[in-house]
């Protein structure tokens, strides 16, 4: 009898356990990111009173006579599947729709989370939002180049500088768009113009000259080319200005036609002419490549008009976004934007071995496997979502029916405690 005794209070004690756990996911229904838990049980050591014997010749077979001595708690499982997504409008709250795990720094180890809960702190660090541990990932450098193949450390930290980094981009392509006419003369001229930035974010206004119309071309014309056009680029006014490129350069050639008044070239494919403006005011000389590609000779009136550049004066940072890809993009005031960094993910071989810290933090155990850090959206990863977070996977119908269920096992186990000790009684009770 003590046996059942002792087996009642083991489960007892066991659903105890479940009922922590069930009490703990009510609990966090509302936790970002939060994972809930389950508790498994496995029966305890049997004891053999008699072992099976094998069937003879006279007899058969015996079974063996077991009891066991009670239940224990086998473990808890963590159930990872993807929690819904509650849209917050904030830009730095980020949920991830998929595997992996977002990385946070305290400068002496890096924790794991699925709580995208990130702010800026009064540095400009991406922080988590709960710990003010900052998020983990790259840098990009003064021209916007971001190298993910760099590892991953305590200090691989991502700062968004508002108001306080300023940024220029020196001019180094452009390119027209238009129509010079079919039917004009060699004396014929056509003037665009368009403003370029040096490395200092100063402005300089350029003009192009279209001039000469040749028919046939001359030269030594691409093939299929029947007509062609001389052009010349200024600093300034066209004639008087600075002469900073023009066909007859090195390297350079005339814009060429065909019998369907589209651009013929024998520039390799990717390159194009290219001027050189000198610097001013202390910034240096810089080439641009110039594309006439998309300038077409038809019969009708001649209008080319600058078509793009890619400079910008100065200009700081005033907004940014991220990107399904962990990518931060920085929006400058001169309308440039610019990747300031990216946000690093890692994913694990065996998510359900990842130990809780508390704070919708996991650290990696020795089952959990390594980490294994990369950019969002590749290699089994996640995509982020900006505006987003995670919800707590609890599901409350699941948790109440469990909950009913640990309840009638406790009360039934109370019973076998209670009817063991009546039965005890009553044996004490047959010596008077």
């Amino acid at each position: 009898m003590l046996q059942a005794l002792l087996a009642g209070v083991a489960s007892i004690k066991s659903q105890q356990t479940r009922m922590n756990v069930i009490g703990n996911n009510l609990a966090n229904v509302n936790t970002t990111a939060y994972k809930g838990s389950r508790v498994t049980f496995q029966d305890m050591l049997s004891q053999t009173v008699r072992g099976a014997a094998r069937p003879s010749e006279s007899r058969g077979g015996t079974n063996a006579i077991q009891y066991g001595l009670g239940v224990l708690v086998a473990g808890t499982d963590t159930n990872n599947e993807q929690g819904s997504l509650n849209a917050t409008n904030r830009p730095t709250d980020l949920a991830i729709q998929g595997n992996g795990y977002f990385m946070i720094s305290n400068t002496d180890r890096i924790a794991y989370t699925r709580d995208g809960g990130f702010d800026l702190d009064a540095a400009g660090d991406l922080v988590h939002r709960a710990t003010g541990e900052r998020a983990a990932g790259w840098s990009a450098d003064a021209f916007g180049n971001i190298d993910t193949s760099a590892p991953i450390g305590t200090a691989s930290t991502i700062n968004v500088p508002l108001g306080s980094l300023n940024a220029v981009q020196v001019t180094s392509r452009m390119s027209f768009t238009g129509n010079l006419n079919g039917n004009a003369t060699p004396t014929d001229a056509w003037t665009a113009q368009i403003r370029v930035f040096d490395g200092l974010g100063g402005s300089h206004d350029l003009t192009v000259e279209f001039t000469n119309r040749q028919n046939p071309a001359i030269g030594t014309p691409p093939t299929g080319a029947v007509t062609s056009w001389d052009w010349a680029m200024y600093e300034g006014p066209a004639g008087t200005g600075t002469l900073v490129g023009s066909s007859a350069t090195a390297g350079n050639e005339r814009l060429y036609f065909d019998t369907n008044g589209r651009a013929v070239s024998d520039l390799a494919t990717g390159t194009f002419n290219s001027i050189t403006v000198p610097g001013s005011g202390g910034a240096a000389a810089f080439p641009i490549q110039v594309d006439f590609g998309t300038i077409t000779q038809l019969r009708g009136d001649t209008q080319v008009n600058a078509r793009e550049q890619n400079g910008f004066p100065p200009g700081s940072l005033q907004s940014f976004t991220v990107g399904s890809d962990g990518v931060i993009t920085g929006l400058f005031t001169n309308g440039l934007t610019r990747p300031l960094g990216q946000l690093a993910m890692s994913i694990f071989s065996n998510p359900q071995g990842l130990e809780r810290m508390g704070n919708n933090l996991w650290r990696a155990t020795d089952n959990s496997g390594i980490a294994v850090v990369g950019a969002p959206r590749n290699g089994g990863r996640g995509i982020i979502n900006a505006g987003f977070l995670e919800q707590s996977n609890v599901d409350i119908g699941n948790e109440f029916t469990d909950l009913i269920v640990t309840q009638r096992g406790f009360q039934a186990n109370t019973r076998v405690v209670t009817t063991v000790d009546e039965m005890l009684q009553d044996l004490i009770n047959m010596k008077r």
